[in-house]
């Protein structure tokens, strides 16, 4: 693989693999300390609908696919606080229909002829300077963001009702948070697809918690837990010609079990 850095998109491949490892990291601590791991699910499926539109309209993948994300995010955080009997319906409906707008307005493309499998899988190799761009600026955000509301976001993660006595505005926080893994999903697509998305956002924060005792920690842990996932799981795929993002997930995977098998034998 070493002489395959000196190629553009294998440079391209690995900063993006790189950035969106530390910022799944981040946001994939936060969605599992408070019990999201569902909601971002249906955010990330619920997301093809803004590739279908971005594709039908003729915009940008990016720009479609973060404004549909960010708007089922919204819809969710407003469902999953005024209504919580019904979470499971609206999570699958959500996630249902904007599937399926995504595929409908595909097929209604005119001369669209593009692997809808990369969208599906990812597409790492494929990232270009503004993939780049849009990556980096949303790590400064998420960055910015953790770090100037650590301490509400740290209360809200653990103890909401605590927060709320506090002052703290657990609704804005609890919103926050899910128009952030909104952000993330929509980057972490490039990589490995809505279909293994959720897999890049839990499985190195599994093994991080074993290792890590605070939410700082567990966040940074998890950042450097995935980008040695991905940069594995990228010189797999290059040196056997496999799809990038499963090769990712099955590393991902694969670790997984090793260390479960090991704190289990410890």
């Amino acid at each position: 693989m070493l002489e395959a850095i000196n190629y553009e998109f294998m440079q391209n491949a690995l900063i993006a693999g790189v950035l969106v490892s530390f910022i799944s990291g981040v946001i994939g601590s936060l969605i599992v300390v408070n019990r999201m791991v569902f909601l971002a699910g249906g955010i990330a499926h619920a997301a093809y609908g803004g590739i279908g539109i971005a594709i039908y309209g003729g915009f940008s993948i990016f720009l479609g696919t973060t404004v549909f994300a960010i708007i089922a995010a919204l819809f969710m955080a407003f469902i999953t606080i005024k209504q919580r009997e019904k979470i499971d319906i609206f999570i699958g409906l959500i996630w249902a229909v904007g599937m399926a707008i995504g595929i409908i307005l595909v097929d209604l493309t005119p001369g669209y002829n593009v692997d809808m499998m990369s969208y599906l899988f990812g597409s790492i190799l494929a990232v270009n300077n503004e993939d780049l761009y849009y990556m980096g600026g949303l790590f400064i955000l998420i960055s910015f963001a953790v770090n100037f509301w650590y301490r509400d976001i740290l209360a809200v993660s653990y103890d909401s009702e605590y927060a709320s006595l506090c002052g703290i505005n657990v609704k804005f926080f609890y919103t926050l948070i899910l128009v952030l893994s909104a952000l993330t999903v929509v980057i972490a697509i490039k990589v490995v697809g809505l279909i293994l998305v959720i897999a890049l956002l839990t499985i190195p924060i599994y093994i991080a918690q074993g290792i890590s005792s605070s939410l700082y920690s567990m966040m940074l842990a998890s950042g450097l837990i995935a980008t040695f996932f991905t940069i594995i799981g990228l010189w797999i795929s290059y040196s056997f010609n496999l799809t990038s993002g499963a090769c990712i997930i099955l590393v991902s995977a694969f670790s997984l079990i090793i260390f479960m098998i090991g704190a289990k034998l410890k």
